[in-house]
Protein backbone atom coordinates (compact mmCIF):
# COMPACT_ATOMS: atom_id res chain seq x y z
CA UNK A 1 0.00 0.00 0.00
CA UNK A 2 1.42 3.36 -1.08
CA UNK A 3 1.00 5.82 1.80
CA UNK A 4 0.89 9.57 1.33
CA UNK A 5 1.08 12.55 3.65
CA UNK A 6 -1.37 15.37 3.31
CA UNK A 7 -3.40 18.10 4.91
CA UNK A 8 -7.18 18.26 4.87
CA UNK A 9 -8.85 21.64 5.38
CA UNK A 10 -12.41 21.49 6.69
CA UNK A 11 -14.76 24.47 7.01
CA UNK A 12 -17.83 23.78 9.13
CA UNK A 13 -20.53 26.29 8.20
CA UNK A 14 -23.41 24.27 9.64
CA UNK A 15 -22.35 23.96 13.27
CA UNK A 16 -25.21 21.52 13.93
CA UNK A 17 -23.17 18.98 11.95
CA UNK A 18 -19.96 19.46 13.95
CA UNK A 19 -20.60 16.23 15.84
CA UNK A 20 -20.96 14.36 12.52
CA UNK A 21 -17.55 15.73 11.46
CA UNK A 22 -16.03 14.57 14.76
CA UNK A 23 -17.57 11.10 14.32
CA UNK A 24 -16.12 10.78 10.81
CA UNK A 25 -12.68 11.95 11.94
CA UNK A 26 -12.81 9.53 14.87
CA UNK A 27 -13.56 6.64 12.50
CA UNK A 28 -10.40 7.50 10.52
CA UNK A 29 -8.18 8.04 13.60
CA UNK A 30 -5.65 5.48 12.33
CA UNK A 31 -4.57 7.80 9.46
CA UNK A 32 -4.72 11.09 11.40
CA UNK A 33 -1.35 12.41 12.59
CA UNK A 34 -2.64 15.67 14.08
CA UNK A 35 -5.58 18.01 14.12
CA UNK A 36 -6.11 21.70 14.83
CA UNK A 37 -9.58 23.17 15.17
CA UNK A 38 -10.39 26.86 15.47
CA UNK A 39 -13.89 28.15 16.23
CA UNK A 40 -14.32 31.46 14.40
CA UNK A 41 -17.21 32.79 16.47
CA UNK A 42 -17.45 36.16 14.73
CA UNK A 43 -18.30 34.37 11.46
CA UNK A 44 -20.20 31.46 13.08
CA UNK A 45 -17.96 28.79 11.47
CA UNK A 46 -15.24 26.40 12.56
CA UNK A 47 -12.07 25.64 10.64
CA UNK A 48 -10.24 22.35 11.13
CA UNK A 49 -6.91 21.31 9.62
CA UNK A 50 -6.04 17.62 9.75
CA UNK A 51 -2.64 16.11 8.94
CA UNK A 52 -3.06 12.62 7.47
CA UNK A 53 -0.74 9.73 6.59
CA UNK A 54 -2.52 6.99 4.66
CA UNK A 55 -3.29 5.52 1.29
CA UNK A 56 -5.06 7.57 -1.35
CA UNK A 57 -8.11 5.35 -0.91
CA UNK A 58 -8.22 5.93 2.85
CA UNK A 59 -7.81 9.69 2.54
CA UNK A 60 -10.39 9.87 -0.26
CA UNK A 61 -12.86 7.80 1.77
CA UNK A 62 -12.54 10.20 4.70
CA UNK A 63 -12.82 13.38 2.62
CA UNK A 64 -15.69 11.88 0.63
CA UNK A 65 -17.72 11.25 3.78
CA UNK A 66 -16.92 14.72 5.08
CA UNK A 67 -17.83 16.35 1.76
CA UNK A 68 -21.25 14.64 1.70
CA UNK A 69 -22.13 16.21 5.05
CA UNK A 70 -24.40 19.26 4.80
CA UNK A 71 -22.66 22.56 5.47
CA UNK A 72 -19.12 21.11 5.30
CA UNK A 73 -16.48 22.20 2.77
CA UNK A 74 -13.36 20.06 2.34
CA UNK A 75 -10.12 20.66 0.42
CA UNK A 76 -7.09 18.37 0.38
CA UNK A 77 -3.41 18.71 -0.51
CA UNK A 78 -1.53 15.40 -0.74
CA UNK A 79 2.08 14.52 -1.54
CA UNK A 80 2.70 12.90 -4.92
CA UNK A 81 4.79 10.09 -3.43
Amino acid sequence: MDKRIGVVAIVVENLENASAVNDILHSFADIIVGRLGIPYRERNVSIISVIVDGSSDEINAMTGKLGKTDGITVKTAITKK
